[in-house]
């Protein structure tokens, strides 16, 4: 039997078209399982999204499950210069607060020398003695052959020594610049001297230049009346569970400046966590509802139409939400102005919420913080959210269950793909084979036609 190289030559058929043909009508077998990898995938990716707004609910439900939320206060001032921020620990007052004098870091300059690298006379001193207003001293360790610059490093390299050391030049000389790290008149650099190894002073190669040192001072000021005086600018428990920051004030000699702080229940803070916890919630179920929906004049359907991850997951939300706390004044969301919708979201009575934050403050904590983290309305939300998402949780588990699926398929896929071209090289095979043997066929009729006619000339039959 002749070979045949081209499907067709021999016989005159369009056997490569049929071929073609057969082939896309096996490769149509692989449409359904693309279809339902497609499908798989997309409901990977819905789930993230539901994952992503569960998640950020759960943020929102855990901001008023804090109790401190409920107890916040806020300092507010009037008048310049002065900020104020309050604690827990604060209570509710006026403080009329008039500040007189800031505190101020000490300063001191020695006399000039002429080269600051050039060795000095230190007369046998073995160490530079810094002396402070508490009347503590800190000894820095010298070598023979200082210069003004080493003595600046090795200030500064202890970290012990209270000070910092920079060279001034003065334009005549360098000097050697001290200034206190800290404020307050404790703190203040008062003097320095050079001593030996038993701690004796001894003269030195420059002194102390008095018109060049500033004495560090402390912060003076009243608090409804009562004196006080601090270290620093920052100043904690004037007022109980309160930090004054005075240091922006710019206050001239003699002069006294003077605010009036306010503490007081930081509402805004609560209404706006309770804003936050139901704009979470809406937004989840507005989630829930684009994947679930159905367009009857697109006739599309949302990703996630009539999954039951979905269901279980807005059945144990609103189970929560529309139940009870047990415990407090308040036991249900619609006595707080909180009411849940035909659509399935939360509308929110924002007056009411505010006149009950302000009044009623621990009631709403009792509410949603409950007792314990668990107990409160959040803290029972906190519970089912946290089973909802964990490793073993309902949404972990449908993202695995999906993406298993895919890639069951893509096997399946594989395996079709393998057997499609297995019958499509069969289906070659076999018509290589027809196109030969027809292409024989062909040959032999043509052969016999040729011997007929020869026949036929031969018994004068032909002409």
């Amino acid at each position: 039997m002749a070979t045949i190289t081209s499907l067709g030559v021999g016989s005159g058929l369009d056997l490569t078209g049929l071929l073609d043909q057969l082939q896309k009508a096996e490769r149509g077998k692989l449409a359904p399982i693309t279809q339902q990898k497609t499908q798989q995938q997309a409901k990977v990716s819905a789930y993230g999204q539901l994952q992503t707004s569960l998640n950020a609910f759960k943020d929102a439900v855990g901001k008023i499950n804090d109790p401190e939320l409920y107890q916040s206060l806020s300092a507010n001032v009037q008048g310049e210069g002065v900020k104020a921020t309050a604690t827990a620990d604060a209570l509710p007052g006026s403080y009329r607060v008039q500040v007189s004098q800031l505190a101020t870091a000490g300063t001191l300059a020695s006399t000039r020398v002429g080269d600051q690298d050039a060795a000095l006379d230190l007369q046998g001193a073995t160490a530079f003695q810094l002396s402070f207003g508490s009347g503590d001293s800190v000894d820095i360790a010298l070598t023979a052959g200082s210069s003004l610059s080493d003595i600046r490093d090795a200030i500064n390299a202890d970290k012990e020594s209270g000070v910092s050391a920079s060279i001034i030049n003065d334009g005549t000389g360098y000097r050697l610049a001290l200034s206190s790290k800290e404020s307050g008149a404790e703190a203040s650099i008062n003097s320095f001297s050079f001593v030996d190894g038993g701690g004796v002073a001894v003269v030195g190669p420059f002194s102390e230049d008095a018109a060049t040192q500033q004495m560090g001072k402390d912060a003076v000021l009243k608090v409804n009346g009562i004196d006080i005086t601090s270290a620093s600018n920052q100043i904690e428990d004037a007022i109980q569970g309160v930090t004054l920051n005075i240091a922006s004030l710019a206050l001239e000699d003699g002069e006294t400046a003077t605010s009036t702080v306010s503490v007081e229940r930081n509402t805004l803070a609560l209404r706006e966590a309770v804003g936050e916890f139901v704009k979470a919630y809406n937004s989840l179920e507005g989630t829930i509802n684009n994947l679930t929906k159905y367009d009857s004049k697109t006739q599309t359907a949302g990703k996630l139409l009539g999954d039951s991850t979905v269901r279980t997951i807005e059945s144990r939300l609103r189970s929560v939400m529309i139940g009870s706390v047990a415990e407090g004044e308040f036991s249900t969301l619609n006595q707080l102005g909180i009411t849940l919708q035909r659509d399935g979201k939360l509308e929110l009575d924002e007056d009411k919420l505010s006149d009950l934050a302000a009044k009623s403050p621990d009631a709403l904590s009792d509410f949603f913080a409950g007792k314990d983290e668990a107990s409160g309305m959040a803290g029972q939300l906190t519970t089912t959210l946290t089973n909802l998402l964990s490793d073993n949780g309902t949404i972990k588990g449908a993202i695995t269950g999906a993406e298993n699926r895919v890639k069951s398929l893509d096997e399946r896929f594989e395996r079709m793909e393998k057997t499609i071209e297995s019958t499509i090289a069969r289906y070659r095979k076999q018509f290589g084979q027809l196109d030969g043997m027809i292409a024989q066929m062909n040959q032999t009729s043509s052969y016999l036609t040729q011997q007929f006619d020869a026949l036929g000339a031969q018994l004068g039959r032909k002409k």
